[in-house]
C-alpha cells in the first residue's frame, strides 16, 4: 500500500518516505469499518487481529533496499482521517501528542481487509507536506501532488526493489 501522506513528525520532510510500522484507525474506531455487514468467512475471520497488519518480513525488504540504494526511509505511525481536508492546527497538536509520524485520507480501511483476507502487507507513506501548525502557510493539493513527483523515482527503486527479492 503506498500514500500520499503529511509529516506530522516534525523531522519529516516533503520528498521522503516512511514505512508504516503500525497505523491508528480513527476512521473505524468511530465505527466506520470496512468490514461491517455480513462477514464471508472464506474471505476472512469475522474478528481480525490487526496486531500485524504490517508484514514484518517485507518491512526488513523495504528497509535492506532503501539501505543498498541511499533512500531515507523513516519508520513510524501512519493515521487515516476522513477527508477531504487537511488538518487544522489544533488537529496537528492532537496528533502529535498520540505520536503520530503521518497523517492522510487512505490506507487504513483497504489494509484493514487486505489483512482480512490473509494478505502480506507493506505500507509506504510518501511524505507530501509539512504540518502547518503556524497558521501562516496553507497545504494546497498543487503541494501535494508536486511531492508526489519527486518522491517516484524513490518509491518506484523501492517497491521495486522490495518485488524482485520476493
Amino acid at each position: 500500500m503506498t500514500n500520499a501522506a503529511g509529516a506530522v513528525n516534525p523531522d519529516f520532510e516533503p520528498g521522503e518516505l516512511m514505512l508504516i510500522t503500525d497505523h491508528l484507525n480513527l476512521i473505524g474506531m468511530i465505527g466506520h469499518s470496512p468490514l461491517r455487514g455480513p462477514n464471508l468467512d472464506e474471505l476472512g475471520p469475522r474478528f481480525p487481529d490487526m496486531g500485524r497488519a504490517y508484514d514484518l518480513q517485507l518491512a526488513a525488504l523495504a528497509r535492506q533496499v532503501a539501505g543498498e540504494n541511499g533512500i531515507t526511509l523513516h519508520e513510524g505511525i501512519y493515521i487515516c482521517l476522513a477527508g477531504p481536508s487537511f488538518e487544522t492546527p489544533a488537529d496537528l497538536r492532537f496528533l502529535r501528542t498520540i505520536e503520530v509520524d503521518a497523517v492522510g485520507m487512505s490506507t487504513v480501511p483497504e489494509v484493514t481487509v487486505a489483512h482480512h483476507g490473509g494478505m502480506r502487507v507493506l505500507g509506504i507513506s510518501t511524505i507530501s507536506n509539512k504540518a502547518n501548525l503556524d497558521r501562516l502557510t496553507t497545504t494546497t493539493h498543487e503541494e501535494v501532488l508536486a511531492a508526489g513527483q519527486v518522491v517516484i523515482p524513490l518509491l518506484s527503486t523501492l517497491i521495486r526493489g522490495v518485488l524482485r527479492r520476493l
